[in-house]
């Protein structure tokens, strides 16, 4: 295939996203970014989708599935909101300060995860649910379940998100990131071979607990920008998720994944991802113009139904050429 048509098959979907979207908002009188405010909170929403779609497929790509990215998410901000407001006390520079500290500790919570999970031996999924509830506790327990609001209410984290170019900046970085690292190094070469076949590659010599660790510590980094991110949008994080209250934040994910996965046929994954959540986010905004007939419990069901309809796509994708040929 050409690279003009790579590109054009790659831009199809957020570009039939956003005329079909954009219609439905128009016969009723607005527009999917209406203004600068509505423009900012689209190119946040596209990185926090674009950031949590990547941790969760790390670890999924390989086989290993992971609940546990919304309880680090939290856990790792709350870390950083606790110690940044015990720093600067809502100062200036908290909101990069924050997202460092809390980057750190979403590595070293996925770190412990994956740890964990290469211990004890069990099923991923088994190890990730008692992973969660491990972590919603400790957030529990840090804020006696309720809500963070002081440490994360401020200028410098309103400012965050405040504006498109923050979030544009830490989308470039990532996605630099996630290219050269899965793409161009010894261990994204290691972690191709390993999800493409582990027997095979363990047998060259490749290390699989060194890769499984760096893929958690990864995913739990890019949970500690998401958990920032969050916070700042939200102006408060919930401490009191327990029972796996946390895991929602996770199958925000789901729909952008696969998304990815079929635009991934025609450019780069990590591409994909930014192009799968750019979908989302022109969804989510369009969400917000309805906002008074459309709550939250139909917004999932309309993900729901979303998600189904694209997988049945997707299983059934040669067999629709076929019937439009005819």
């Amino acid at each position: 295939m050409s690279t003009p048509k790579r590109i054009v098959n790659a831009l199809a979907m957020p570009v039939v996203t956003l005329v079909v979207l954009q219609t439905l908002c128009l016969l009723n009188g607005q527009s999917v970014i209406s203004n600068m405010k509505s423009f900012d909170n689209f190119i946040v929403y596209t990185a926090i989708v674009m950031i949590t779609t990547m941790a969760l497929s790390i670890n999924l790509n390989s086989g290993r599935f992971d609940f546990s990215l919304g309880s680090m998410a939290g856990l790792s901000s709350i870390i950083g909101a606790k110690i940044t407001y015990g720093i600067l006390s809502g100062g200036n520079g908290s909101a990069p300060l924050m997202l460092c500290i809390s980057l750190v500790a979403g590595v070293i919570l996925g770190l412990i995860s994956g740890l964990t999970y290469c211990t004890l031996r069990l099923p991923p999924i088994i190890v990730s649910l008692g992973v969660t509830l491990v972590y919603e506790g400790i957030m529990y327990t840090i804020t006696g379940g309720k809500y963070v609001m002081s440490e994360v209410q401020n200028p410098s984290m309103s400012a965050l998100t405040g504006t498109w170019v923050y979030a544009a900046l830490i989308i470039a970085a990532v996605l630099a990131f996630m290219i050269i690292t899965f793409d161009k190094t010894a261990f994204g070469y290691d972690y191709n071979a390993l999800k493409s076949g582990q027997k095979v590659a363990v047998a060259t010599g490749i290390n699989e607990v060194k890769n499984t660790l760096i893929c958690y510590g990864i995913s739990g980094g890019l949970m500690g920008i998401v958990g920032t991110l969050n916070a700042a949008r939200n102006t408060t994080i919930n401490g009191g998720q327990l029972n796996f209250g946390s895991i929602a934040i996770m199958f925000t994910a789901f729909l952008p994944m696969f998304i990815a996965g079929y635009i991934g046929r025609f450019t780069n994954e990590k591409i994909g991802f930014l192009l799968a959540a750019v979908c989302m986010s022109l969804l989510n905004s369009t969400f917000a113009v309805f906002s008074n007939s459309v709550n939250a419990t139909m917004q999932s069901i309309i993900n729901a139904v979303l998600l189904v309809v694209f997988l049945i796509y997707l299983n059934n994708n040669d067999l629709i050429k076929r019937l439009l040929k005819a």
